[in-house]
């Protein structure tokens, strides 16, 4: 069973996907006019760098994008317009990566530019249905189809719909281009959302949360009449994430240390170079052999460092330390549970076998930000060699918070205790604080002290407890 919960608060949206009642993913967007993975623009090339097969193409926004190209099948020139498609977003000082010919996905095939041909998805393993889609549906001059996983489960009619509807919007988008006098975005209003739609709307998907009309239209129309999905508006004053726990378990996330049910643990650790997982028996000693409890350990965490890395949506070379076994047919069990749970990654994760150091590897391609780029930031007490937590997202939290609390009575007083490296923050402007937790019309106590993790929020019921804390309160001059 899968669940989607698709939060949106001002310039940022939020998904969440749920397995059998575990959070297995979470995506996040912010809208900062920046290219983002899914939209398609019309740029030109700026530069070529023919050692590498490389280009920089203009498409209109401060940084170039970078196009990785194949000079024998495909030269390109300084000057020429081409059609891109965002493959991955800013980083660093780096501009977004872009792919030409684009390809546009729908929910059961992808229409890309090239020779007529028809690919069906390798994970549609049934031959009757593998046959039934070569001999019912049509090949397109000049593109290439590839039929994917998710259209075992329709008629060829609607797949032959969408595919047509997909060409319509391919020749639409080239029309754009060529009238248009700038470069500039052609298609992909919404990507993120569309893109998670097209990835985890299955026969497994039973339920779609939303908290506002724009989505639940969106989102009613992509799943079309499809009685196996129950789509819900979410009306209650507490925020999406907070109401279903949601926004707890996005927390946890900082913590570096995982526990496993078995009583072991792993320990997610960033270099600058990699991630670095280690796999510890901790609690888990028992009167049974060591070589037992070693693959024990090791099967568990393998199922979660699969779940970690979707979730954490860590990127690059990771590195996981497992406990040593000696046993080649404990590593396999190992190496397969943690292949298993990395199936259906959409950022294409690579598992590698065991290392003689007993190591396992794996690569996976950056997809969009980790989790932690969105709710840390550099720290300024330790010049940036530590990290916090946004300010922004420590006023969301505070905000539900409040919104919770008021929902057990009429309270208008609030004593809040917040980590002293926030001070400069809040002082700085205390009317954007009070807005943003929504206490404007409310009373906020507040202490900064160094002996807290984030905050701790007070409601006071009291004259004596207001009393107390009056010094503290937050004065707007």
């Amino acid at each position: 069973m899968r669940e989607l919960f698709i939060e949106r608060r001002e310039k940022i949206l939020r998904i969440a996907i749920k397995e059998k009642g575990n959070l297995t993913e979470c995506f996040v967007e912010e809208e900062n006019n920046e290219p983002l993975p899914g939209e398609v623009y019309k740029g030109t090339v700026k530069n070529i760098v023919p050692a590498i097969g490389s280009a920089f193409v203009d498409i209109g926004h401060e940084k170039n994008g970078y196009l990785h190209f194949d000079m024998r099948k495909n030269p390109l020139k300084k000057g020429q317009d081409l059609i891109v498609e965002i493959i991955s977003e800013s980083f660093g000082s780096k501009g977004p990566k872009v792919a030409s010919p684009i390809s546009l996905p729908g929910r059961f095939a992808v229409l890309a530019k090239g020779d007529k041909e028809l690919l069906i998805s390798k994970r549609i393993e049934d031959k009757d249905i593998r046959e039934n889609l070569k001999s019912t549906i049509e090949t397109i001059e000049g593109f290439s189809i590839t039929i994917r996983t998710n259209a075992k489960d329709v008629s060829t009619d609607i797949i032959k719909q969408e595919i047509y509807k997909l060409k319509d919007r391919y020749e639409a988008i080239e029309r754009e281009a060529l009238y248009s006098l700038k470069n500039k975005k052609l298609y992909g209003e919404d990507a993120l959302l569309h893109k998670v739609l097209r990835d985890n709307i299955n026969s497994e998907t039973s339920k779609i949360i939303v908290d506002s009309m724009e989505d639940y239209s969106a989102v009613k129309d992509y799943i079309a009449d499809d009685k196996n999905i129950e789509l819900i508006i979410h009306k209650e004053i507490r925020s999406l994430f907070d109401y279903y726990g949601i926004e707890k378990e996005i927390l946890n996330l900082r913590n570096s240390r995982v526990n496993l049910k078995c009583g072991g643990n792993i320990v997610i650790d960033k270099t600058e170079a990699m991630y670095v997982i280690d796999v510890n028996s901790a609690k888990n000693i028992s009167g049974r052999n060591f070589s037992k409890t070693a693959e024990e350990t090791n099967i568990e965490a393998a199922k979660e460092i699969g779940r970690q890395i979707r979730l954490r949506n860590l990127s690059g070379i990771i590195v996981v330390d497992f406990i040593d076994m000696d046993n080649s047919q404990a590593k396999n069990k190992v190496y397969a549970a943690i292949k298993e749970s990395l199936e259906g990654d959409s950022s294409r994760a690579r598992v590698y076998e065991f290392t003689e150091l007993n190591l396992l590897q794996i690569s996976r391609s950056r997809r969009g930000k980790s989790i932690y780029d969105y709710i840390e930031e550099n720290c300024d007490i330790c010049n940036g060699h530590g990290k916090r937590l946004k300010g922004s997202y420590i006023k969301h939290l505070i905000k539900n918070e409040i919104i919770r609390t008021e929902g057990e009575g009429s309270i208008k007083d609030f004593y809040i205790e917040l980590k002293d490296v926030y001070e400069d923050y809040v002082i700085g402007d205390k009317v954007q604080f009070l807005k943003d937790i929504g206490a404007l019309d409310k009373n906020v106590y507040i202490k900064f002290i160094d002996s807290i993790d984030y905050y701790k929020l007070e409601p006071l019921l009291f004259k004596n407890q207001i009393d107390a804390v009056s010094n503290y309160k937050l004065q707007i001059e």
